[in-house]
C-alpha cells in the first residue's frame, strides 16, 4: 500500500473540539458520541459502542477476510486538572481538562480512519479502539472483560503516547518493559475517639500513622532487595476530623507504589503490608488495606517493536531506543499481557509543557505523523 497523505485540518479541528469538552474516567459518554459521529463519514464496516462502559471500536475490513487483525488504541478520558491556558478551545468544564494528550491520541486514530477510508486495506482487519478510563487503570481491563471485545481476537495491538521533552515527531521505542507497573495503596487505621481532654479514654492512631509514613519511606531506601527501579510516594495522610475537642480515632495513609518489574511491585506490596500489620499491632489498632488504580507493567513484544521500527524507517522518521522504561504507568499493559503488541512514544517537542501540567496542550503538528505511522505499521504487517 502506498502511503496516502491527505489534509489533516479537519482532524486537528476535531482534536480541539475534544479538548474543549473533556470528560473524566468512566464518564466519557459525550466524548464517545462525538467519536462515533465523526467516524461515520469514513464508513467503517462496523462500529461497536459501550465497550467496557463508554468504549468505542471502529472496524475496517479488507475484501479478503483471511488476514491479521491489528488493533490501534487511544484513550477517551481527561484529568481533574484546572486548565490555565487561554485558547479558543480552552476546556469548558471547570476543573477538568485534557492534560495527558488523550484528545490528540483520539485525533490520531481519527486520522488513521481517514487514511483507511482513502486507501482501504485489501485483506485482514484494522480495529480502532477508543478506550475509556485509562487514567484510573480500569478501562483496559473493563474492555478486555467485555464479551464483544473477546470476539475481535486481535493478532497485534499497538498504542502510542506523546512525549513532551522529545523532538517533535521522533519515534521512541523499547523492547520488553516500556512503562512502569504501579498501584495506589490505601491504609486505614482504626482506634477509638474520645474527648480531647481525656485522651487516656481513647486510642489515637496519630503516632502509628507517623511511624507508618517513616517506615514506608525507609522501605524504599534499601535498593538491594529490588531487581530494578522501585519507588514509593506517600501522596496523602489524614488524621481524624478538624475538631479541637476530639481525640481522633481513625487515620488514613495513601501511597503510590511503582516499579519497572512486576515482581518488584509485588514484593513492595508485601513489604508495605507487613509494615502495616506490625505497626498496627504495636498500637492495638485495627486496620484495613486496599489497592486501587492498578497498572501492570507495559511489556512490549519484540516482533511488534520491530514493526514500529520498520514503519518509522519507511517514513524516514528519527528513531530512538529508550535506555530505561518510563516511570509513568499505562493500562495498555493489560493488552500487551494478552496480545502481541507494543506501546511506543511520539515526540511532542522539546519546549512542550509536561504531561499533567496545567498549561499542557497537545501539539496538532504531530497528528499527521501519528496517523501515517499507524497506517504504515498496518501496511507492513498486512503485506508480509
Amino acid at each position: 500500500m502506498q502511503q496516502p497523505l491527505p489534509d489533516f485540518t479537519d482532524i486537528c479541528t476535531f482534536r480541539q473540539d475534544l479538548h474543549k469538552h473533556p470528560e473524566l474516567s468512566g464518564n466519557e459518554n459525550l466524548t464517545a458520541a462525538r467519536i462515533i459521529k465523526f467516524l461515520e463519514k469514513y464508513k467503517p464496516d462496523c462500529i461497536i459502542s459501550g465497550l467496557g462502559g463508554t468504549g468505542v471500536t471502529a472496524i475496517f475490513e479488507g475484501e479478503i477476510k483471511d488476514g491479521p487483525a491489528i488493533l490501534f488504541r487511544a484513550e477517551l478520558d481527561a484529568l481533574p486538572i484546572l486548565e490555565v491556558n487561554d485558547m479558543q478551545y480552552t476546556s469548558t468544564v471547570e476543573g477538568v481538562s485534557h492534560k495527558c494528550g488523550h484528545d490528540g491520541h483520539m485525533a490520531i486514530l481519527a486520522g488513521l480512519a481517514k487514511l483507511l477510508h482513502r486507501k482501504p486495506i485489501t485483506k485482514g482487519k484494522i480495529i480502532l479502539l477508543f478506550q475509556p478510563a485509562e487514567e484510573t487503570g480500569q478501562g483496559a481491563w473493563a474492555v478486555l472483560k467485555d464479551d464483544r471485545f473477546g470476539q475481535l481476537e486481535p493478532d497485534y495491538v499497538f498504542a502510542l503516547h506523546n512525549l513532551p521533552g522529545f523532538t517533535a515527531n521522533q519515534v521512541v521505542v523499547r523492547e520488553h518493559t516500556f512503562a512502569a507497573a504501579s498501584t495506589g495503596m490505601i491504609v486505614e487505621l482504626f482506634g477509638l475517639e474520645s474527648h480531647a481532654a481525656e485522651p487516656e479514654n481513647g486510642l489515637n492512631p496519630g503516632q502509628a500513622m507517623a511511624e507508618l509514613i517513616l517506615a514506608f519511606n525507609n522501605l524504599i531506601l534499601d535498593k538491594s532487595r529490588f531487581k530494578d527501579l522501585t519507588l514509593l510516594t506517600v501522596i496523602h495522610a489524614r488524621l481524624g476530623e478538624i475538631a479541637f475537642g476530639t481525640n481522633p480515632g481513625f487515620a488514613t495513609v495513601m501511597a503510590t507504589l511503582r516499579s519497572f518489574q512486576q515482581a518488584d511491585l509485588d514484593l513492595l506490596k508485601n513489604l508495605t503490608t507487613d509494615a502495616v500489620k506490625e505497626i498496627a499491632g504495636k498500637y492495638n489498632l485495627r486496620y484495613k488495606i486496599s489497592f486501587t488504580e492498578e497498572f501492570p507493567a507495559t511489556v512490549n513484544h519484540q516482533d511488534a517493536v520491530n514493526q514500529v521500527k520498520a514503519a518509522a524507517k519507511t517514513l524516514e522518521l528519527d528513531l530512538q531506543e529508550a535506555v530505561n522504561p518510563f516511570k509513568w504507568s499505562e493500562d495498555f499493559g493489560h493488552f500487551t499481557r494478552k496480545y502481541k503488541g507494543a506501546l511506543f512514544g511520539l515526540g511532542a517537542g522539546t519546549h512542550q509543557s509536561q504531561l499533567h501540567h496545567a498549561d499542557y496542550d497537545f501539539p496538532d503538528s504531530i497528528i499527521p505523523t501519528g496517523a501515517t505511522l499507524f497506517y504504515t505499521i498496518a501496511s507492513g504487517i498486512l503485506n508480509k
